[in-house]
C-alpha cells in the first residue's frame, strides 16, 4: 500500500523484493485494524459496527431470559466494548462526525437492551 496526497499521482515502478513484485492494494488489515490508502478509517469503521451488531443479538437473547442488568452489562463489556475499544487510540481521533455517530448508536442500542446506562466512546477514548 502506497499513501500518497497529491493530486496527480504519478504513476509509480512496480516495488520488487528480492524478484518479487509487491501487489498495491487499497486497503490492509494489520493486527486487526483495516488501513486504508487514503488513511480514513471508514472501512474499519464498518467492520466494527458490524461485529458489534452481530454481538447485540446475544445481548438481546441473554435479556429474554432475564438476566440481571449486571450481568448484561458484564456482557456488553466482555464481548461489544472490546471490539469497539479495539485499537480505538489510533482512529478514534481522526474518525469523521458520521462514523462516530453510527458507533454511538450501538452503544445506545445496547443501554436501551440492558436499561442502565453505559460509558460513551468519547469516555473510553479518553480513558485509554
Amino acid at each position: 500500500m502506497i499513501v500518497d496526497f497529491r493530486r496527480n499521482t504519478p504513476a509509480l515502478p512496480p516495488l520488487t523484493i528480492m524478484n518479487s513484485t509487491v501487489p498495491t492494494v487499497e486497503s490492509f488489515r494489520f493486527l486487526g485494524t483495516t488501513i486504508s490508502q487514503d488513511l480514513k478509517w471508514d472501512t474499519h469503521i464498518d467492520s466494527i459496527v458490524k461485529k458489534a451488531q452481530q454481538r447485540l443479538y446475544f445481548l438481546r437473547q441473554l435479556r429474554k431470559f432475564n438476566l440481571p442488568q449486571e450481568l448484561l452489562t458484564q456482557f456488553y463489556s466482555a464481548v461489544i466494548e472490546s471490539v469497539l475499544c479495539t485499537s480505538i487510540t489510533v482512529w478514534f481521533g481522526s474518525a469523521t462526525k458520521s462514523d462516530i455517530g453510527r458507533l454511538h448508536r450501538t452503544v445506545r442500542t445496547a443501554e436501551r437492551i440492558i436499561g442502565a446506562p453505559l460509558p460513551t466512546l468519547q469516555e473510553l477514548y479518553t480513558s485509554e
